[in-house]
């Protein structure tokens, strides 16, 4: 598979901005493989969406693909819904229970919200993850799975591994290949796109014509913060929808009144910090086999990536794009003719 393959949206994926071209490309490169997968991002970016794609374009395509919501149970029903448990473990356990390890044997397994479990589930979970065997509550017969863990987090899990409350071996062994996915106001055009899905799919769902998004809505959804991300952007949308019958939908009918949106906080220097941090680790990581280039090639691609998204966010126009960046514009266009001439051999590998 070519470069250009490897970063073509992913199915059923809408958005080609850089950051989702990225997405697309670990993504493809990671399926095929028996890797353990852990996808960080924001609440409603769509990590269930790509653990799906990862599934469909991996040889377990035919398997179970199974999903826990870690956050959602406690942890007794939590350990007896990964694992299974038999009759008379515990009051209530009136039957055997299959758990979803189980179940999902030779397909995939995707674990939302992984922060979530106790450090007691974290050391079966390493056990399985490590030794592919578990026992059943209340059973001491081992048994043994061959089940892909696919992880999802919203949260840092260094910061948990710093507040004692998820063990590192665990985190190592989750975090294989990470897959950071960006929050939609990183997306640029992305949530116009998405816009325009949902309002197709909506309007089909409530049998009418899809109205037209004005001039003030695409601008309103391009300059909106999106803290709530794609999920906030779907249910703008159906809203607007199911209340509006007129033929174009414009800013006031799809977003709250702009004194009512919520806008995310800023981050601060020390968050800053670990980012840079975080992403100095994982490309030292990645680079592995390029220790003599890595000074070039890391602060190569982080130049280009930051003039790139500059000038997305500046429209293309570089007096305005030099100016936000603090460069002289002459600089630029170089540093742009240079980029243009390098192709892709500038970027870090998927």
């Amino acid at each position: 598979m070519n470069s250009a393959e490897l970063d073509e949206p992913l199915p059923g994926i809408i958005g080609s901005s850089p950051p989702m071209r990225r997405v697309a490309r670990i993504t493809r490169l990671v399926a095929p493989t028996r890797a353990s997968v852990l996808l960080i991002g924001e609440t409603g970016t769509g990590k269930e969406l790509i653990a799906r794609a990862i599934h469909r374009l991996s040889r377990r395509e035919d398997g179970p693909y199974v999903r826990v919501n870690c956050g959602a149970l406690s942890e007794s029903l939590l350990e007896s819904e990964l694992f299974g448990h038999i009759k008379g473990a515990f009051t209530g356990a009136v039957d055997n229970k299959t758990g979803r390890f189980e179940a999902a044997h030779g397909g995939t397994i995707f674990l939302d919200e992984i922060n979530s479990i106790s450090q007691k589930l974290q050391v079966k979970l390493l056990r399985v993850l490590q030794e592919r065997e578990f026992e059943r509550v209340g059973e001491s017969r081992t048994i043994r799975v061959d089940t892909r863990v696919i992880a999802a987090t919203n949260r840092r899990l260094e910061d948990e591994i710093a507040a004692g409350r998820f063990r590192d071996d665990l985190y190592y062994r989750l975090n294989v290949v990470p897959i950071v996915l960006p929050p939609l106001r990183e997306r640029g055009d992305d949530v116009i796109a998405l816009a325009l899905h949902f309002v197709e799919r909506y309007s089909e769902e409530n049998r009418r014509e899809p109205p037209r998004l004005t001039a003030d809505a695409l601008r309103a959804l391009r300059e909106y913060n999106w803290p709530g991300n794609v999920r906030e952007l779907e249910n703008y949308i159906e809203r607007a929808i199911v209340l509006h019958s007129e033929d174009e939908l414009t800013a006031e009918m799809i977003l709250p009144p702009p004194e009512e949106r919520a806008c995310p906080p800023r981050r601060t220097g020390q968050d800053f910090r670990g980012l840079v941090q975080d992403f100095v680790r994982m490309s030292i990581d990645a680079l592995a086999d390029d220790e003599g280039s890595l000074y070039t090639r890391l602060v190569g691609s982080v130049e280009r990536e930051l003039i790139e998204q500059i000038m997305q966010r500046c429209d293309q126009v570089q007096i305005k794009a030099a100016a936000r960046l603090g460069i002289n514009r002459n600089t630029l266009h170089k540093k742009l003719s240079e980029f243009q001439q390098q192709g892709d051999a500038g970027e870090l590998a998927g």
